[in-house]
């Protein structure tokens, strides 16, 4: 029996276990960078390459001879090619971006859809998932890992039937995604907001005060001194968390400290691959564009590797 949710507080942005005294825990849901190399095309297209195909399929083409790369990259066109009209647009682009940088969620998904989808029609129901999920462990009342199994299922079933947009108890792949990874949706904004503030409001009044939000980060385990950045957290709580200074977080702050509206990253690639391809200026791309400027959507070295060449069906 597999327990891929069991141990998750929420998501990837809680640290699930037992701080350390000094450790920081962190909760604010940001995006990644779309790469960690400096964005400068004077020198390299390092970055462009990174943000266009995900920093482990770029040192795949890195591989590739000019030509192989040109023709992988003719066939992914056509999949950013999202309505098939024949030209790629800056929101296809960026979808695109946001699906390579991303590439890692679906690849989760697909591992536990397998895993749940225990009658394979293409669905998976609340039922499923709780039977796969938990099975014999909700007839332990007292199980040996101390626990509350019960209440995670409660909290995982409010999250399915959030995540679930008919409603009708099964969900489809995306509804069984924006459940396992509901930081990623919109729509599932609020149950990830909801889910923290149960986390830390540790009295249950329904807001969080400066020490369960201290508490939830730092644990002081017999220190005398707390370490300088909890000192700036207590600050950063009264000088920008606590907007309306009644001394603690209701939901709408909370929301905007764990989920700020930060900078479009793969917005603005997507702009720029446009921007840097588009001959003719209309907006956007044809796939002769696209593969006439190769040099800046992905790499490529000009060696034989023979059968060493790394090829994905993904392209």
């Amino acid at each position: 029996m597999r327990f891929p949710r069991l141990l998750l507080c929420l998501g990837v942005w809680a640290l699930c276990g037992s701080a350390k005294p000094t450790e920081r825990k962190e909760r604010v849901v940001r995006e990644a960078p779309l790469s960690t190399r400096e964005h400068d095309d004077a020198q390299s297209y390092d970055y462009d390459h990174d943000a266009f195909l995900g920093a482990d399929e770029a040192k795949s083409f890195d591989q590739l001879t000019p030509e192989e790369s040109k023709e992988r990259l003719g066939k992914i066109v056509g999949k950013i090619d999202a309505d098939g009209d024949g030209f790629v647009t800056v929101e296809e682009l960026k979808a695109w971006i946001k699906f390579a940088q991303k590439r890692w969620i679906y690849e989760d998904v697909e591992r536990q859809w397998k895993g749940h989808d225990l009658n394979e029609d293409g669905l998976v129901s609340w039922e499923e998932y709780k039977n796969a999920t938990y099975g014999y462990i909700l007839d332990d009342p007292d199980p040996d890992d101390g626990f509350n199994y019960k209440q995670m299922m409660v909290r995982d079933e409010r999250r399915f039937k959030m995540a679930d947009k008919d409603g009708d108890l099964a969900a489809t792949k995306e509804e069984f995604t924006a459940f396992l990874h509901p930081e990623e949706y919109d729509y599932m904004k609020d149950i990830v907001v909801q889910e923290t503030m149960e986390d830390i409001d540790k009295n249950g009044d329904g807001f969080i005060d400066l020490e369960e939000y201290i508490g939830d980060m730092y644990s002081q385990d017999g220190d005398a001194d707390e370490p300088e950045w909890v000192k700036t957290e207590r600050e950063q709580f009264v000088e920008f968390r606590d907007k309306n200074r009644d001394g603690k977080m209701d939901k709408e702050e909370t929301k905007d400290w764990i989920l700020p509206s930060d900078y479009d990253h793969a917005e603005a690639e997507a702009r720029h691959l446009v921007y840097e391809s588009d001959q003719d200026k209309d907006g956007k791309l044809t796939r002769e564009e696209i593969v006439d400027k190769s040099d800046l959507f992905v790499g490529s070295q000009a060696t034989d590797f023979g059968e060493a060449l790394v090829r994905h069906d993904e392209f």
